[in-house]
């Protein structure tokens, strides 16, 4: 889409805070009403989409349209957020399993600011199926680098948490 679009898009989030939870339809209409202006199928209007449900507290309902975003191509950065999000919706209806398998892989892709949201959303995921000592382990080797000390103590308790005790 263009940049006008895009904008027009940045700032309608913009304005989500002024939407209270019992405006949240009203929301949703501002971002389906430049999603309409969107060729049929698009992934990016199925993510906007998805990204509206999910805030205004739906998970059920924008899970389904992140996965088809994302079949559909939905890929970069926004393809990272879909998938961050998605999986954050998936331990929110009870499949966080499925929610770890999505996430996973993004430990080892290309490093950007996601990053964190990545480990933060995947250490929630394995904290919901009893493995929080490995959502520990990530959320303190995500933190490590942000701290003014201390980094190489954290990283290595971090790695603590769950490599096999000798």
């Amino acid at each position: 889409m263009n940049q006008d679009w895009e904008d027009r898009t940045t700032a309608a989030w913009a304005t989500f805070d002024d939407y209270p939870e019992e405006r949240a339809a009203e929301f949703r209409a501002v971002i389906d009403a430049l999603v309409a202006e969107l060729p049929d199928g698009s992934p990016l209007g199925l993510f906007e989409r998805a990204c509206a449900w999910d805030s205004t507290g739906h998970s059920d309902k924008a899970a389904p349209l992140y996965r088809e975003a994302l079949a559909l191509g939905l890929d970069g950065y926004k393809g990272r957020r879909a998938k961050i999000q998605l999986a954050s919706s998936l331990r929110n209806i009870g499949q966080a399993e499925e929610g770890v398998k999505l996430l996973t892989p993004e430990l080892d892709g290309p490093s950007d600011e996601l990053d964190d949201a990545v480990r933060a959303c995947l250490a929630l995921c394995l904290s919901s199926l009893g493995r929080d000592r490995e959502g520990l382990s990530l959320v303190l080797g995500a933190l490590a680098p942000h701290l003014p000390r201390y980094q190489r103590s954290m990283a290595n308790y971090a790695r603590a948490l769950i490599e096999p005790e000798a």
